[in-house]
């Protein structure tokens, strides 16, 4: 097994998982380098684990100088294009960076053809599929326990471009990684725009899988809640139902499923919370799995680029058939897709916040 060095930009809340991420695998990962430009966040992040990476605060520096086999970068939104940019100019053969993957589908479609063309390996962080809840859904659909899948259905409460990003990821993911044909949809709602995730308020769609399958995904503050307002950023359901029964997982850890084995009745079982597993589970077991990609090139990691643009695609598609007010079929043509941002910000009416 090979053992790949690894520079990293951002040392945030984030990067310090992806940090410690790396830290579980010291035979198969050797951070060599961070940059933060926030030195003492930097500072602290290397002392409390007592590790000696050498120390920037400008990215192409960093890469110039260590030359890595994996570049990571922890940063907001806007500069995806950019970090991904200086990973082709520096040759790495892997890319490990976060959700979304992009603020447009232009950068996002410009991602995807870097790394196609020069050979690089890219995953999104869209870890949460390594939950034992969201596993646990998988695991009852591969088993044919359902019986014939109707439909898949997944709501955030954060906006779209938060975590509906993940959701739809995993609702592919759970689908078995089919290919959508097409979307109908609706978005209202202005004061996420200006957010480092900018979006729509409200996110409602329907999306015809090309195999007849719907998945339907609902984000933002109009989405069905499940749990308590402290868990806010938790609160998310994935869930499939089939001609036999359902199977769903939440982010913080519950599951459930009523299947021909549970005798009529749902079995519903708490598993470990998402504090718990975020750091000491998540982060390890998807870098694990990088660690394999980067190997064999047939272990295709679950959460490449790939799913992630065709998800992001997906939404974006979702957008557009709001403010047209028709089906949109896939794929886009991205150089007919203005920024759907811009778009929305101009196009939407005001919508004033709910009473409450």
């Amino acid at each position: 097994m090979a053992k790949y060095r690894v520079a990293q930009a951002g040392c945030g809340a984030r990067g310090t998982k992806h940090i410690d991420g790396w830290m579980a695998h010291p035979d198969r990962f050797d951070l060599v380098a961070l940059c933060e430009l926030d030195r003492p966040k930097m500072q602290e992040a290397v002392e409390t684990r007592g590790i000696f990476p050498a120390l920037y605060d400008d990215a192409d520096k960093m890469l110039a100088d260590t030359r890595p086999d994996v570049f990571c970068f922890v940063t907001q939104p806007h500069v995806r294009l950019e970090m991904v940019e200086l990973a082709v100019k520096y040759g790495v053969k892997g890319l490990a960076f976060e959700k979304p993957m992009a603020t447009s589908l232009a950068d996002a479609h410009h991602i995807r053809q870097l790394c196609r063309k020069n050979n690089i390996k890219a995953i999104v962080s869209h870890q949460q599929k390594y939950l034992t809840s969201l596993q646990k859904v998988k695991e009852v659909v591969d088993s044919g326990k359902l019986g014939e899948i109707q439909f898949i259905r997944a709501t955030t409460q954060a906006w779209l471009s938060q975590l509906g990003t993940h959701f739809i990821d995993y609702a592919l993911w759970a689908a078995g990684g089919g290919r959508a044909k097409s979307v109908v949809g609706h978005v209202h709602g202005k004061t996420k725009l200006s957010d480092s995730h900018p979006s729509c308020d409200y996110f409602l769609a329907e999306v015809l899988m090309e195999d007849g399958l719907r998945i339907y995904i609902e984000c933002g503050y109009l989405a069905p809640s499940h749990l308590p307002r402290e868990k806010f950023w938790v609160d998310n359901r994935l869930a499939v139902f089939g001609t036999h029964g359902y199977v769903w997982g939440e982010t913080d850890g519950r599951w459930a499923m009523l299947t021909p084995d549970t005798r009529g009745q749902p079995y519903v079982q708490q598993d470990d919370d998402w504090r718990t597993q975020h750091g000491k589970v998540l982060q390890p077991l998807y870098l694990a799995d990088f660690a394999e990609w980067l190997d064999d090139d047939t272990k295709v990691h679950p959460c490449n680029v790939e799913i992630s643009y065709h998800g992001y695609e997906i939404l974006e598609a979702v957008c557009i058939s709001a403010i047209e007010k028709r089906r949109v079929d896939l794929p886009l043509d991205v150089s007919q897709c203005r920024n759907i941002n811009e778009r929305m910000s101009s196009e939407l009416p005001d919508c004033l916040p709910l009473k409450e």
